[in-house]
């Protein structure tokens, strides 16, 4: 029986500033993930650059994500981009509820919005959820379940194959200041909450993948997917270097 593949995803966040960076940095990542048989490599630039990565780079074992996505598919929105527009491109995949979107005012009931317009619309979606904090008496794990079951809220159980859950803890993401690392026990432990809310919920065989995203390097990866037991990893910082991404690739490749 063939084992399913590892799930890497690049969020490039707003970078880089130009066309050029953007080639050096997909040529270095694609020169690596072309070659990974165990690997789903997926490639979240900024939505000007998507347009012509997909074109001249789709079918070498890299798909493509958007980082963002609008909760309508037509209407007087400026300065929006519609799912409609995402899937006619030929990208696959859009990260919904990031922490830098949710601090930026995005709630769970404009995610739970995005959420089903984008599957409607055919795509897969990589939905973020995560805690600020942590506290001594446990209270982070009903901040995580409601926010798990308020964007997942009417979404249809056939639509959990294309549903991923990236756990990204905040007070862990390498862009905070004073941020600690988390341990692949901890990881563990709330992939198995995670599992156990969407089974208590849906009730189903096939369950979304979940995903890990706080600070993953070369030197963590190894231990993140094998003793946190999550399906892959979201890279953030990391993914703007070909050579450290290529070095994730590979290290999960091998698992």
């Amino acid at each position: 029986m063939q084992k399913d593949k590892k799930i890497i995803i690049a969020n490039w966040k707003m970078n880089p500033d130009s066309e050029k960076e953007v080639q050096v940095i997909f040529s270095g990542i694609k020169k690596i993930a072309s070659k990974l048989l165990n690997v789903q490599t997926i490639v979240c630039p900024p939505f000007i650059y998507i347009a012509k990565l997909v074109d001249s780079h789709k079918g070498h074992r890299i798909a493509f994500g958007s980082q963002n996505v609008f909760s309508e598919n037509k209407g007087a929105f400026t300065g929006m981009i519609s799912p409609n527009m995402l899937k006619n491109k030929g990208v696959e995949y859009v990260i919904i509820g990031h922490s830098e979107r949710r601090a930026l005012c995005e709630d769970n009931i404009l995610v739970n919005k995005k959420i089903k317009s984008a599957i409607k619309s055919g795509l897969k979606v990589i939905l973020c959820i995560g805690e600020k904090e942590r506290d001594d008496h446990g209270h982070y794990f009903n901040f995580l379940k409601k926010q798990l079951l308020d964007s997942l809220e009417g979404v249809p159980k056939n639509s959990l194959h294309n549903l991923f859950i990236a756990y990204e803890p905040i007070w862990a993401l390498s862009g905070n200041s004073g941020n600690k690392s988390m341990s692949s026990a901890d990881v563990h432990e709330i992939t198995i909450f995670i599992k156990k809310i969407l089974h208590d919920q849906y009730r189903v065989k096939v369950m979304p993948k979940i995903l890990y995203g706080g600070s993953a390097n070369p030197k963590n990866a190894e231990d993140l997917i094998l003793n946190g037991n999550v399906d892959g990893l979201l890279v953030g910082k990391a993914s703007l270097d070909a050579k450290k991404f290529g070095e994730i690739l590979s290290i999960v490749n091998k698992l």
